[in-house]
């Protein structure tokens, strides 16, 4: 009985996590650039049940196995591009990407599915590598994002709404020289001369070959612990990547998707809470009724 009181519990705290990650999603459906989190579930091991005091000349009847309850393992991004929408302001940027890779096992483009995960016949699993923009943190940190709302500081830097540093191919700050209206970028990110159309410095664009490695950071940035084990390498002239001026990536969220996981996850919790105050009622009446007889 104490067995399924913890097991509840589980079931209850797992559903609990589930709820928060949906609110999180609706929270941020108009944050431009933001991911969607789904929450991933894990049961925990199972035991094997045998009877107990039996003779030592007889083998011990197994009775069968037994569920020790549900626990949320992680959270996992979807880095599905989200609508791509014109912008006013020659400070936004979207990044267009549409990354290629090839089936080593049959040398044909893969088709990966909607997480952007693909299986190979020898059970490989191949993520679609992804773009985003670098910037730098307060503390020198690289990090990676996909919100292109920048803005331009007092002394001419290109930063992110948040207040980080965007920067350039080299890992240097962007810095206008001239004015924010006569701002230009090219497909490929290269700042233009007002005057002249030479190309200057590149927007620093990340390629990511293994996304699922990367953490949020919070303010709608990411980091990766490990760049080298991540693949994570500058653009390419071959890559399909376009850098898009004057227009904004949206949010990638589901709304009517969110809703409705955020609704079942309460109706599991609230299954989960009946179960515990069913337990409840019957060791109530095993220590006050039974336990008077």
């Amino acid at each position: 009985m104490i067995r399924g009181l913890y097991n509840a519990a589980a079931g209850m705290l797992t559903q609990e996590n589930r709820h928060d990650t949906a609110v999180q999603n609706l929270a941020n459906v108009n944050t431009p650039g933001y991911k969607q989190v789904n929450s991933v579930a894990r049961s925990f091991p199972e035991v094997l049940i045998s009877m107990m005091g039996g003779s030592s000349d007889v083998p011990t009847p197994t009775i069968g196995k037994l569920n020790t309850g549900v626990f949320a393992e992680e959270a996992l991004s979807l880095y599905q591009q989200g609508v791509i929408k014109a912008s006013s302001k020659p400070t936004d940027f979207a990044l267009v990407s549409d990354m290629e890779m090839t089936d080593p096992a049959t040398g044909q483009n893969i088709k990966f599915d909607g997480s952007g995960k693909f299986v190979s016949a020898n059970g490989e699993v191949i993520y679609k590598p992804e773009a985003f923009f670098t910037v730098q943190d307060q503390n020198g940190q690289i990090r990676y994002t996909k919100d292109g709302s920048f803005k331009v500081s007092t002394d001419g830097r290109l930063l992110t709404s948040t207040g980080y540093q965007v920067l350039d191919s080299n890992n240097r700050p962007i810095v206008l020289t001239g004015s924010v209206d006569s701002f230009k970028v090219d497909g490929q990110g290269y700042v233009l001369d007002p005057k002249t159309g030479a190309r200057g410095q590149q927007i620093g664009v990340s390629v990511v070959g293994q996304p699922y490695q990367m953490v949020r950071d919070g303010e709608g940035v990411f980091r990766i612990d490990d760049p080298q084990g991540a693949g994570v390498r500058l653009l390419a002239g071959n890559d399909r990547v376009e850098v898009r001026q004057n227009y904004i990536e949206t949010s990638n969220v589901n709304a009517s998707e969110v809703v409705v996981d955020m609704n079942t996850a309460l109706r599991a919790y609230e299954a989960n809470q009946k179960v515990i105050q069913f337990y409840d009622k019957s060791l109530d009446k095993a220590v006050n009724e039974v336990g008077r007889v």
